[in-house]
This record gives C-alpha cells, structure tokens and sequence, in this order.
C-alpha cells in the first residue's frame, strides 16, 4: 500500500477526520470516476487509522441516494458524538435541481451507536433561508460545540445575495441550543454569518478549533486560487486575522480539515493534524489541469509562539522509512568538495550538479544546508535521467525568498510547476525532507512549511544535489525506503 492512501477503484477527496480514543476515523468522498459502472455522485466511504501508514477500510459509510433525491452526490460535512451517539452532518447535492424550486445544496443527518452502521434521518433536511443567502450553496456543515455558549453552533460554506458575484462568500452560522434542541441536534436557527469578509466566492470545507488562547478558522477556495487557508482570533466573534503566510501548503493540498488527540488517553501529546488531498492531473501528465480528488496527504499542525501555525510530517510517517539507502556521489557539473559526512560546490558564476546515484521509487529523503550570500539557487534533483534532460528539482532561491517545485523540460514559457514563502538567510541551515511515492511528492522545509505536487513524466531516474551561481554545503544525504 502507497505511503499515501488511495482506493483502488477510484480516488479520494474531501476526507473528514474524526478523532476517538487513539484512532482516525477518516470519512471521505469517493469518486469512482466511472458514471457508466459505477453510476453518478459520490457516496462516503471510511477508513481507520492510527498512524497514517496503516489503513483499515470499513467500506462504505454514507450511500448516495436515488434517482430525484436530495443526495445523489453525499458531500462534505462532520462528525461529532453526542450522548452516546454520534451524528454525521452532510452535505445533499443534486445538480439536477438547478434552475428549479428544490436546493442544489441542503444539509442532511445521518447517525449512528458505533460509527460503523449509520442511518440517514430522512426527515431532516437544512435548507438556506431564502432571506439574504443563495438557495443552491449551502454547504459543507461542520458542527462544534460552543462551551461558551452552551450550544452547538454549525459553520456553513454559503453564499450572500447582494454584492459583487465573486464577494458573496461567506461563512454562514446556525445554532442549536436549549435543553430539547440539544439532545436531538434538529433544531437549527440561523444566525449572523460568523465571517463574512468579502473576499472570496465561497469559503469551502470550513474547520474551527482551538488551541490554546487562540481559535483558527480553516477553509478552502478555488477562485481567487486553489488552496486551503487559515485565519485566528483570540475569539469566536473576531476579528479573524490573517497570518504572514497564511496556508499550509500549495496548489495540491485541497479541502484540509484537522482532528487531533487532547492528551486524555496513555500515549496522547495533544497533538493535532490536518488532512487535505494531492488531486492527479488530465491525461496523467505534468501539463494536464488538475483534477478534483486523489490521494490523502496528512499533515501534523504546530502552534508558534505568536499564534501562527506550521506544519511538518508526521513522526509516524517518517518512522515508515526504516532501510538506509547508500548514495554513490558523483559529480557531473563543477567541482564538489566532501569533507565531515557533507559535500559542497563553491558554483560562482556557473552551476553545478552531483550525482547520488539511482532513486527508489518510493523513499524518504532527508538532509540538511547551508548557502552563502550571494547564492541564486539550490536544492535536489529529482528522477533526472542519466543525459540531465529531464528531471524535477526542488530548487530554494533566497533571492526570492522562495522555494519552488520545477521540472525540466518546461513547455514552452510556463512558469515552474509550484511555490512557496520561505524566509532564508546565509549560514543558517535549512532542513529539508522529502517523502515521494510513485507520482506523489511531498517536501517539508524546517518543520515549517509544505509542498506537495505530482510528478507524472519522469517516473525514474536518478537523485542529485546543484547549486545554481553561488556557494552551498548538504549534510549527510540519508535516503531511507520502508521495511
């Protein structure tokens, strides 16, 4: 099994994450992607995990619903517990009823004693008010209960009616409260949104926990650009401010919602993760656009001392990776020097290459460096091929403040394949990991920040060192495969 979980028959997207006593339960859409076999929509399906390397399918959870129904495709939503059962609340999508007097969009409930069997409840059905929202987004339900006050509030991905089309979203707010609303979770009320900042089209896949003096608001956007962002507020009615940097990842890390343990149980750090998709491309190809569900890529969160949050890989993960793989340097471009487990080029005015012999297909890389000022470009080669014509790079420009995933050829005049911030700065050392699986790849930069992306047209070849016009030391390049 791929270190990055996939179904079989399909691909997954949207994943749910619900935590409970030391296990993930993972919901997620599935997407067969076969109308003609499978039928259309996209039902729920739902895996177990402790690790995020291990997975168990418990198999379908939420079916679509027939013909005419509210829910042939089951969308996004939550799940929580609530004296002693425990409820998942969904998205019904049926684009069918577009242009007619029946919502695209509606929230729906399903529940169940044991998180396996659930029961959708066929007499709930959350609707938009037809005061001041879009009828057909209203979406994307996650449910948390407010300890402040007292009841349980569900954020929604929704849409107002005035303004300009592409400003409308917002994050809409409904509240269930009081003794009998509590205990059956159906009565909902519509309050004032809880963001609604005039900045996006909608607000996708919203998350809402805290941490500390601090709550963080998570959502996702495809207009202004694909990607999942944050906000924090030191309070539920704001302001929600918005971070330096102020995503977990790039283009290729989509819908991410988190769960984590609250240290209640042995062996629990209170940690928490965040779960988003690596979606595949058109045609299985770097130039193809990118497609709507893929494989799970996980993400362990970290609070910084100021309140933003970074991410890194999880320890589970890295400790997969068990068997050493020996490097055989060899320099192809420029002069490289080795001394103390590290090599090095001195590459002013010129680049420089190094060859490390063949890479697995599926590894965890890991090293470290050092740049000096002045220095345009460095990083790894990945998958180039014996000629140097053709290969990926994970290549930092400090310059730039950046540091990008490209590939070599590039059509044409496209610009590289995808970017990152990241502050740097000479002779302070950069870490770098790099978790690659067939066509995934997954890069970690000082337990800070992420990058994940596909590599489609070179699926072999060799693993380098460069440095582009300038001076740059790796430590000990470890290439480790998994047992």
């Amino acid at each position: 099994m791929s270190i990055f979980y996939r179904p079989d028959d399909g691909v997954a997207a949207d994943f749910i994450p619900f935590y409970r006593e030391g296990e993930y339960h993972l919901f997620y859409l599935k997407d067969y992607r076969d109308a003609a076999g499978h039928g259309e929509g996209t039902p729920w399906f739902h895996l177990l995990t402790r690790d995020f390397v291990t997975f168990e399918d418990l198999g379908e959870a939420l079916a679509r619903g027939p013909e005419g129904s509210q829910d042939v495709w089951v969308f996004t939503g939550s799940a929580i517990e609530h004296e002693g059962m425990f409820h998942i609340f969904y998205t019904g999508h049926n684009g069918h009823f577009a242009g007619t007097d029946r919502p695209v969009q509606a929230v729906m409930h399903a529940t169940s004693p044991d998180l396996r069997a659930w029961t959708k409840d066929e007499g709930f059905l959350f609707v938009a008010p037809t005061d001041g929202y879009e009828k057909d987004d209203w979406r994307d339900p996650f449910v948390f209960w407010n300890d402040e006050a007292g009841e349980w509030w569900m954020l929604l991905a929704a849409r107002r009616t005035a303004g300009p089309s592409r400003n409308r979203g917002c994050l809409a707010l409904a509240a269930c409260g009081g003794p009998a609303a509590s205990r059956d979770l159906k009565a909902w009320e519509v309050r004032e949104p809880l963001w609604a900042p005039d900045l996006y089209f909608t607000h996708e896949c919203p998350d809402c926990f805290r941490i500390g003096d601090w709550w963080y608001l998570i959502y996702s956007t495809f207009t202004e650009r694909s990607v999942t962002h944050y906000r924090m507020s030191r309070s539920l009615a704001g302001p929600w401010l918005c971070p330096a940097n102020d995503t977990f990842d790039g283009r290729a890390f989509y819908a991410a919602k988190t769960a984590g343990c609250c240290g209640r149980f042995a062996g629990e750090t209170g940690e928490r993760f965040i779960f988003g998709w690596l979606p595949t491309r058109d045609g299985e190809t770097d130039s193809g656009g990118w497609q709507w569900g893929g494989e799970l890529v996980v993400h362990e969160l970290l609070q910084q001392s100021d309140g933003t949050l970074k991410v890194r890989a999880p320890k589970t993960v890295l400790e997969a990776f068990v068997e050493a793989v020996a490097t055989k340097p060899s320099p192809v471009l420029g002069v490289w020097r080795a001394e103390d487990h590290s090599v090095g080029a001195d590459a002013v005015g010129r680049h420089s290459v190094l060859s490390l012999g063949a890479m697995p297909d599926e590894c965890l890389i890991e090293t470290t460096v050092e740049f000096a000022e002045e220095t345009a470009a460095f990083g790894l080669m990945v998958r180039w091929d014996e000629g140097a014509d053709r290969y990926y790079q994970v290549r930092f420009e400090p310059p730039n403040q950046r540091f990008v995933i490209d590939r070599w050829p590039r059509p044409g005049d496209q610009p590289f394949m995808l970017e990152r911030p990241l502050a740097m700065r000479p002779g302070k050392p950069i870490s770098l990991r790099v978790v690659a699986d067939g066509t995934c790849l997954v890069v970690y930069v000082n337990d800070e920040v992420a990058l994940s992306c596909r590599m489609y047209d070179q699926r072999q070849g060799s693993l380098g060192l460069f440095v582009t016009e300038g001076r740059a030391s790796f430590g000990a390049v470890g290439v480790k495969v998994r047992g």
